[in-house]
């Protein structure tokens, strides 16, 4: 153990007995760092483009996940290792900015990583390296904005083939023309076209097993997964009016402890009476304000359905926080926190309130359509199994989220591996130019990018070192920036012919995120693990 003394000569300790810590330090850190980082991008690698292959998991509940979505496979892995988790948050962070491209960010993380340990078998500091690929990532984001196009938003068309390109890959590509047409429609309904922003939480995305994919549809409203509260009321409103209440239908309790003493029957039927009364005048205030439908945060007991089904007042009970504020900002209603605020100003309406049923079960949701504020709506996805329910909104959260990022920064790149075969050419010429050992760096980080489209030919069964010879030879030779790999057989290398393509922000945001990580990744030269005493004694 290691002491050190105070002014008046006592000592303190400054670290344990070392033997209760595992300690990896130096280069040979670096290289057990990069292990753990390449374990985890290797898993995603064969995910990666239209020809992916998906990855089937398994959760802590048992249920079966079929994805080949990157940050759902690294979320559902059970990874320890610390440098595996910073892989994972990377997947994660990709997914938060941007939505897609979640699988390709990680696979260029860890090719700059592998590219990394053979500069460090050089004797080359990771430091430099670090300043190295920090150059050349600016480099390729800079090449990447000369050869961007800037489309307007006015051609819907470019929207569409943006959620197509995203949708290509996932396993719902089969009907990615109607899906991409739902998600374009899904966000201009809720964007503003002035601020050039996208409020993702005006699209609330639904799915209920039964039926199949192709009956996925937009719905001009909100889906709330309930039902009426009572079977006998009406199954579909025309235009009502709703109130929208977070207070409960049921007398009012004091908040402190306290206890109510029954000595008689007579004692018993005037609560009963009172409670009744207490329902009758809370049920009148709705009907006094003109509603015609009341949704509800909280449950009400048997006693008050039916009074609300005798009133001819339907009811839906215990809707979540979420929903209620969607359906007030669908509705043009208020959210009625006590019976007493309750007017007819704050109710909200719509065109029609219906419930419907599916298959044979007592599966029953409620569709609010027709809003005056089309400012809200959602996307209601069928199919046959909760797994295929689960991926389908997986992607078309990504599809949304593209969409979004183009309405906010209208510059496109091409797809297939053309981006980063160009932007590796610009780098490269540049590294020519530099003198320092700096240079090794930025050749490294050239090679890396070509690995995304070694592995978008391999995983759609090409012979790599040929396509990538064909691409680069239409790059340089024909000055083509757009030529990249052709996964779907189309007998055109050029992506523009092809219409692949993908935001600018979310391919400059894969290059700075990763490189960022393996930065990160690379100044660890120490790594220390504290086990605990018991399991030392062990």
């Amino acid at each position: 153990m290691s002491l050190a003394f105070d002014e008046y000569g006592r000592p303190f300790l400054l670290v344990k007995e070392q033997q209760q810590k595992e300690r990896v330090s130096g280069v040979e850190a670096q290289r057990a760092n990069i292990l753990a980082a390449l374990g985890v991008a290797n898993v995603l690698k064969s995910s990666l483009g239209p020809r992916g292959m998906d990855k089937i998991l398994t959760t802590p509940d048992n249920e079966v996940v079929v994805t080949n979505d990157g940050a759902t496979i690294l979320d559902l892995m059970d990874i320890d290792n610390e440098i595996g988790q910073l892989m994972v948050e990377l997947s994660k962070s990709q997914d938060s900015e941007i939505g897609d491209g979640t699988t390709g960010v990680v696979c260029f993380a860890g090719a700059l990583l592998e590219k990394a340990t053979a500069l460090l078998d050089k004797g080359i500091h990771s430091s430099r390296i670090s300043e190295g690929y920090e150059k050349a990532c600016e480099m390729a984001c800079k090449r990447l904005e000369e050869v961007a196009e800037s489309i307007s938003l006015e051609k819907k068309e470019v929207l569409l083939q943006t959620a197509r390109s995203t949708l290509n890959s996932k396993v719902v590509n089969r009907d990615r023309d109607r899906l991409a047409q739902i998600c374009v429609d899904a966000v201009l309904a809720v964007a503003d076209m002035e601020r050039r922003d996208v409020n993702m939480d005006l699209i609330k995305v639904e799915g209920k097993v039964g039926g199949r994919l192709e009956e996925t549809c937009l719905v001009d409203g909100i889906v709330i997964d309930k039902d009426f509260s009572h079977p006998q009321m009406p199954k579909e409103l025309t235009n009502p009016k709703i109130a929208i209440l977070t207070c409960a239908f049921e007398p009012p309790k004091p908040k402190t402890k306290h206890t109510l003493q029954i000595n008689s029957a007579e004692h018993m039927r005037e609560l009963h009476e009172q409670e009744q009364e207490y329902f009758r005048s809370e049920v009148q205030r709705c009907k006094d304000a003109g509603a015609d439908l009341v949704i509800c945060q909280w449950g009400f007991d048997d006693e008050a359905n039916y009074l609300l089904y005798r009133n001819q007042l339907p009811a839906v009970r215990w809707v979540g926080g979420v929903e209620l504020e969607m359906i007030a900002i669908a509705t043009g209603g208020r959210i009625v926190p006590r019976f007493e605020d309750l007017t007819a100003e704050k109710l909200g309406t719509c065109g029609r309130v219906r419930e419907i049923g599916f298959g044979t079960t007592k599966d029953r949701m409620i569709f609010v359509e027709n809003c005056p504020n089309s400012k809200a709506v959602t996307v209601f996805i069928r199919g046959g199994n909760k797994m295929m329910i689960e991926e389908a909104k997986r992607s078309l959260h990504d599809a949304i989220c593209m969409v979004r990022n183009l309405i906010r920064d209208s510059r496109i790149v091409y797809g297939g591996g053309s981006a980063e075969l160009a932007a590796s050419s610009a780098v490269l010429a540049h590294a020519d130019a530099v003198s320092t050992v700096d240079q090794y760096a930025i050749r490294a980080f050239a090679d890396a990018l070509e690995s995304i489209p070694i592995n978008l030919a391999l995983n759609s069964g090409l012979d790599p070192i040929r396509a990538l010879s064909e691409a680069r030879k239409a790059q340089i030779e024909g000055k083509n920036p757009y030529a990249g790999i052709d996964c779907m057989d189309r007998g055109t290398i050029d992506m523009k012919q092809q219409q692949v393509f993908e935001t600018l922000s979310g391919k400059c945001s894969q290059l700075r995120l990763a490189t960022q990580v393996v930065k990160m990744i690379l100044k660890i030269d120490d790594v220390i693990v504290t086990k605990p005493e018991d399991a030392q004694q062990q």
